[in-house]
């Protein structure tokens, strides 16, 4: 905890994006987006259906490339780097419709990741991967197929696989949806614990009260613009914000 704390201090930046923009035929899904991530930092990523957040997670790790604008991690610009690289530089995300690879075992989608993203053999990853399944709550899914996991638990294996990379930046998408309180109240736990480890997170999220409980500033898009980037309560509060994610007028 002492690291994190210190490096927030030193106001070192992990993630910059600038003018970052994304458009299809013409349409502008991301438009000119500012903005800079700490070390050790949770920022909290709000806005309604269709705002332009998963799409700016896909410009961060490479899934899609940019319109315009440019992104850097640590001071290395990512504009040319595939998904791959990125991930290898320390980029680690989540994917809101899990993505597993179904044929093989729980335990195996982890090692692909500690392997080709972190660069582990594959016996050096074995300890680090059964403890991320016992983080996760998937030790006693460890053996059998991804494919046959519920919806609940392929969130879980999203996040475990990406923990499993030993990213620095770590982007959630919605991984909370569909949850019940008990199990939201979970994993703000395993959040926190991430975070204590010095992974600084960027987390889209619909269920407002788990990402208020762990993140550090919250940022607002819509319509592809950033309207609002603060503080928790004070980004919350702010008419643009209530009138755009709400719904409700100032």
């Amino acid at each position: 905890m002492s690291v994190v704390s210190k490096d927030r201090a030193s106001g070192a930046i992990l993630l910059s994006a600038r003018g970052v923009s994304k458009s299809f035929a013409g349409l502008h899904v991301v438009k000119n987006v500012d903005f800079d991530v700490g070390v050790g930092e949770v920022l909290g990523v709000l806005g309604p259906n269709g705002a332009g957040k998963t799409t700016l997670f896909n410009l961060i790790s490479g899934d899609l490339g940019l319109s315009s604008g440019e992104i850097t991690l640590a001071g290395q610009p990512l504009s040319q780097l595939p998904a791959h690289r990125r991930a290898a530089l320390g980029i680690g995300r989540t994917y809101q419709i899990p993505r597993p690879y179904g044929a093989m075992t729980t335990f195996e989608n982890l090692l692909v990741s500690a392997m080709f993203a972190a660069g582990k053999s594959e016996r050096d990853s074995y300890r680090a991967c059964l403890t991320i399944l016992e983080d996760c709550g998937l030790a006693d899914r460890a053996n059998g197929p991804a494919g046959s996991l519920t919806l609940l638990n392929r969130k879980r294996l999203e996040l475990a696989r990406a923990l499993a990379g030993e990213p620095k930046l770590l982007l959630l998408d919605e991984i909370a949806g569909g949850l019940t309180d008990q199990e939201a109240a979970d994993l703000v736990s395993l959040i926190q614990k991430i975070r204590c480890s010095g992974v600084t997170i960027i987390w889209i999220e619909h269920v407002v009260h788990a990402l208020m409980a762990v993140a550090d500033r919250l940022m607002v898009l819509d319509f592809g613009s950033k309207i609002a980037d603060g503080r928790p309560n004070d980004v919350m509060v702010d008419p643009d914000v209530r009138r755009a994610y709400m719904g409700i007028e100032a």
